[in-house]
């Protein structure tokens, strides 16, 4: 997130799609369910899996709820810029590689532009791309109202 000039927190929002959408609440589902099916084999089929029930339970049912209500926020912004966005510019300023022993890529520094928007710089985070370089513009989509944003590469 960056501040824009007026006070904004611009924030940028990745496009989930309804293939990704499905893949994610999919995902989250397994999550949710896996800790309850392991604790409901080891009731009626007697197995020796209730600790690991227990475990999976505690663990991956608040997470998996949690990755189902981040899809849900991503997806209500991505239908939010579709509908209501304003199609703007954003141009490469800086490009900068970090590495946080997990993941890899490049921040990159954007100075986002359009008609009816007040031009403000922002950083995006990504994996490495051979077509990045500093001064190519990109596409973006911008919600002046909500301080959201999408860069289309």
């Amino acid at each position: 997130m960056a501040d824009g000039g007026d006070g904004t927190r611009w924030t940028q929002v990745s496009r989930v799609g309804p293939w990704g959408a499905a893949s994610a609440y999919g995902s989250a589902a397994v999550m949710c369910l896996c800790g309850p099916v392991m604790l409901g084999s080891a009731v009626l089929g007697a197995a020796d899996l209730m600790v690991m029930g227990i475990v999976f339970t505690v663990v991956f049912l608040p997470l998996g709820l949690a990755f189902w209500g981040n899809t849900t926020v991503e997806r209500a912004h991505t239908r939010r810029l579709d509908a209501v966005g304003i199609p703007a510019t954003a141009e490469i300023t800086e490009l900068s590689r970090w590495d946080d022993g997990d993941d890899v890529g490049v921040t990159v520094g954007l100075r986002v532009s359009g008609p009816g928007i007040a031009t403000f710089e922002t950083t995006w985070r990504r994996s490495y791309h051979a077509a990045l370089r500093v001064g190519l513009r990109l596409s973006a989509v911008v919600d002046p109202h909500n301080g959201s944003f999408r860069v289309e590469i």
